[in-house]
Parts: structure tokens; C-alpha cells; sequence
């Protein structure tokens, strides 16, 4: 099931009773984070990071799709490297009409992105 690891009994119930909730949510978000072993606090925190990006964005702040990624492994250490992960979660806050001038800003400039270029 989980290659993740607990610290307490308190931790592994907690892990999984967010993962119940993923599952009762089912949307893309949620499988995303379901099947990249996300908990709880890990996914709030890459929301606060969205806001933080959303700000930036605002102040017109430049922003990378590098750094961005380098904030999402300090946040979830066990996915340092995997930008698909990055990019397949930011594009479905968009798709969810969360935090949607996030990803046209960090990713849109990528060739299979062209048309959030537009």
C-alpha cells in the first residue's frame, strides 16, 4: 500500500484518514495527491505555497517553474525531482478554477502548454 513511514500510530491513522477523504472527494486534485502519497499537512502547505504564488503574481514578481518546484520537494521531500508531479497538480488547481494564473505563469511557456501562451 504506502511506502511512507510513521513516527506514531497517531501519524498513520491521520495519513489515512486523509486519504479517506481523498477518496470520498475524488476529484483530479485528490487523486493526484492520493496517488503521490500526500498528507494532510503537506497539502495545506502547497496551497499556502500557491497563495505565495498568487501574490508574486500579483506584485508581477517573476516567477520560475524551478523555483516553484523547488518549493513543492522542501514540502514533500519523499518527491524531490519528479516535476511531473509539480506540474500535473498545479495544472489541476487550474482546471479546478484554483489559483488558475498559477500555472499559465509557470508552465504556459512550455511547447505542450502553447496555448495558455495566447
Amino acid at each position: 500500500m504506502t511506502k511512507r513511514t510513521f513516527d506514531t500510530l497517531t501519524d498513520k491513522i491521520a495519513f489515512l484518514s486523509f486519504r479517506e477523504q481523498l477518496l470520498f472527494d475524488n476529484d483530479e486534485v485528490s487523486r493526484i495527491l492520493f496517488e503521490y502519497e500526500v498528507n494532510e499537512q503537506e497539502s495545506r502547505a502547497i496551497m499556502d505555497l500557491l497563495d505565495s504564488y498568487r501574490v508574486k503574481l500579483d506584485r508581477q514578481e517573476p516567477v520560475s517553474h524551478g523555483q516553484f518546484e523547488s518549493g513543492i520537494y522542501s514540502i514533500v521531500p519523499h518527491l524531490n525531482g519528479d516535476y511531473h508531479f509539480c506540474e500535473m497538480l498545479t495544472k489541476a488547481f487550474c482546471d479546478d478554477g484554483r489559483w488558475k494564473e498559477v500555472f499559465p505563469a509557470l508552465y504556459g511557456g512550455l511547447a505542450k502548454y502553447k496555448k495558455w501562451d495566447e
